[in-house]
């Protein structure tokens, strides 16, 4: 990743494509007060820079009613965190890898779309070279 440092307007930019990453670069200039071409240098920065990896959509909640989500905390065994998280990375299923303190190394967030699926996956990282031991929970109801 290219060093690049990220100012207000990177941040302003940012927060206005999390609200909405189908917004263009007239309606961002517009409502960051910037020029387009300002917009597009620094997309474009920071795109290349690896800040940005990428666009995707967020779903409504009631439409991924059938989806089962979970949060998987994982323990590895001695210094294997990055060689288990470079697998990790490679479950499409789990959408979110975290490092954390406390009883476990690793955090997972996982959305498969049913329990045969979901069965699967915690199989497979069960099953990966480095992982002692899991325990993951369904997520049931979101507040």
């Amino acid at each position: 990743m290219t060093p690049y440092i990220y100012d207000s307007l990177d941040k302003q930019l940012i927060i206005a494509l999390r609200n909405n990453g189908r917004a263009s670069i007239s309606e961002l200039a517009s409502q960051l007060k910037v020029s387009r071409g300002t917009i597009q240098n620094r997309l474009d920065r920071l795109i290349g820079s690896g800040a940005i990896l990428g666009f995707t959509i967020r779903m409504h909640e009631q439409l991924e009613t059938d989806s089962i989500k979970a949060i998987m905390m994982i323990e590895v065994v001695g210094k294997s965190t990055s060689q288990v998280v470079q697998q990790l990375k490679g479950i499409p299923a789990l959408v979110k890898i975290h490092t954390t303190n406390g009883a476990w190394d690793l955090i997972a967030e996982m959305n498969t779309p049913n329990l045969t699926e979901f069965d699967r996956i915690l199989r497979q990282v069960r099953e990966l070279e480095g992982v002692l031991n899991s325990e993951t929970s369904i997520m049931l109801t979101s507040m």
